[in-house]
């Protein structure tokens, strides 16, 4: 009962952050100018501009706009993109598999390796190969993605030709934005895989696992590892819930026609319905990948399991 009650909260809580998202978007973007003047042109006459005003509902008050609005997402309607003239859903429903293709195949990589060499960074600690893990890594999450993006477009497309350098129509247009993403996340989750597994390396469990002559790889996969992994799960479940957001510049990068690049485009034609929905997509995945992450704890730490249920 007191589990069931902690995660109504955490839904509570989540359609509250929501909410603010979509009230802070819709402000901000009305306060950025008017969309109409993006979308017919500086030598429209007044009668055009008028009409669409009148068409995307723009020339009500504010507040009413906000409380339509409101009421049109409790439905389910997101609105006409002003640029399509396209529901916003199907815009974003045209673009995603674009996105999580792209993503999950970087977050695959990066959770992978990321994983990996933080274990071996943590087996090695103060040796040659614990410093070179841990200089990947900084320089994984601290590196700019169009940077490295441009640097590999520069050695591997312009230089050496061996990859295409935009769009994703074959699994070989994705290797460059998929190392580019899957870069930051693998230096983010060695960082955190190392920290978690010091932690535990020289527990009394693992030592007397050693004492007991426990070969070495099954001590770390199941002595240190499961108990390591609660850290690396908020870790994972936050970059899990960012992947969208995480892709807007490496999509635009390479010209890849995901979320993040009609993100982009949204916000330069002031496109205010498009901008609005993606925004509340992407707080969406962020909000249900804490909730699952908050799952995954009290699943497998049963004294986080029986502290919830004394509250």
């Amino acid at each position: 009962m007191m589990l069931g009650r902690h995660f109504l909260t955490k839904v509570v809580r989540g359609i509250l952050t929501v909410w603010i998202i979509v009230t802070f978007t819709f402000i901000a973007l009305n306060l950025s100018g008017d969309p109409i003047d993006a979308l017919v042109g500086d030598q429209a006459s007044p009668e055009v501009i008028a009409h669409y005003r009148e068409k995307f509902g723009l020339d009500r008050p504010l507040w009413q706009q906000y409380l339509s609005y409101l009421a049109s997402i409790a439905q389910g309607d997101f609105g006409l993109s002003l640029s399509d003239q396209q529901p916003a859903v199907e815009l974003i429903a045209t673009a995603l598999p674009h996105t999580l293709r792209l993503g999950l195949l970087a977050f695959s990589l990066g959770l992978v390796l990321g994983v990996g060499l933080g274990i071996i960074a943590a087996l090695n600690r103060n040796r040659p190969i614990d410093r070179f893990v841990m200089s990947f890594a900084v320089l994984g999450f601290s590196l700019p993605n169009f940077f490295l993006g441009i640097l590999l477009i520069l050695l591997f497309s312009l230089h050496w030709r061996l990859l295409p350098s935009s769009g994703d129509a074959t699994i070989w247009h994705l290797i460059l934005p998929a190392v580019t993403l899957g870069t930051h996340f693998a230096g983010t989750f060695a960082r955190f895989t190392r920290s978690a597994m010091l932690e535990v390396l020289n527990k009394q469990y693992v030592t007397a696992a050693r004492a007991k002559g426990v070969p070495r790889p099954r001590r770390v996969l199941w002595h240190a590892l499961p108990n390591a992994a609660i850290p690396i799960i908020t870790i994972v479940g936050l970059k899990l819930g960012d992947l969208v957001a995480g892709s807007i510049i490496v999509e635009t990068v390479f010209a890849v026609p995901g979320v993040g690049r009609l993100l982009v485009n949204a916000v330069t034609s002031r496109d205010f319905a498009l901008v609005q929905a993606i925004l509340i997509m992407v707080s969406i995945t962020m909000i249900l990948a804490n909730l699952a992450v908050d799952v995954i704890y009290t699943l497998i730490d049963p004294r986080m399991r029986a502290a919830r249920a004394e509250n």
